[in-house]
């Protein structure tokens, strides 16, 4: 059964330009310039995120659903797993060359970044789930209530300190304010498939 989690509950890594709760919604606005990422390709070590994290155990699962109306380069939102400043992992949407896209980012050191062409999912609802289980976690998402695919699968020990939840960047501008919905812990996913 999923358990909500309540937004007091999270430590943030970085504080947010604003933070409001309207109707069991969290309103976060993005610091202009927030992001997070590490050397490959740009060169650049940006640790500004604003993610909302709580533990995450092993054999469990943690759903964050939001809002993805982007308009600009690189606004972005979703979940974020940390382990420490040089290894996380966020997985959500952001807003790439002209289009919303579905990715993920794994960062081991040094990032990684993946990414898949959504855009009729920029402006609705959007949940992600990464479910911890064996040695690896699994990353998913669905938009507007329809079932959830399959976006990443990632190496991740068993025996890892980790913590999870909601985060938001706006790399190139101000102004950015997702809602976030939900926020739940469920039991892991039994199947990779």
């Amino acid at each position: 059964m999923p358990t909500d989690i309540p937004w007091s509950r999270g430590e943030w890594t970085n504080q947010p330009a604003a933070v409001v709760e309207q109707a069991g919604d969290l309103l976060v606005t993005a610091a202009e310039g927030s992001d997070a990422w590490r050397v490959t390709s740009y060169g650049f070590i940006h640790d500004t995120e604003h993610a909302l994290l709580a533990p995450f155990p092993q054999d469990s699962a943690m759903e964050v659903e939001f809002t993805a109306a982007f308009s600009q380069q690189f606004d972005q939102a979703g979940i974020f797993i940390r382990v420490g400043g040089e290894h996380w992992i966020k997985a959500g949407v952001e807003f790439a060359d002209g289009a919303a896209q579905l990715g993920a980012v794994v960062t081991d050191r040094v990032s990684d970044w993946s990414l898949a062409p959504v855009p009729e999912w920029n402006g609705g609802r959007v949940r992600m789930r990464v479910s911890r289980s064996g040695d690896a976690l699994t990353i998913r998402a669905a938009s507007e209530g329809n079932e959830l695919q399959l976006v990443r699968v990632v190496p991740f020990a068993p025996d890892l300190a980790a913590t999870a939840g909601p985060f938001t960047c706006a790399p190139t501008r101000a102004g950015l304010t997702v809602p976030f919905h939900s926020w739940r812990a469920t039991p892991a996913d039994h199947e990779l498939h």
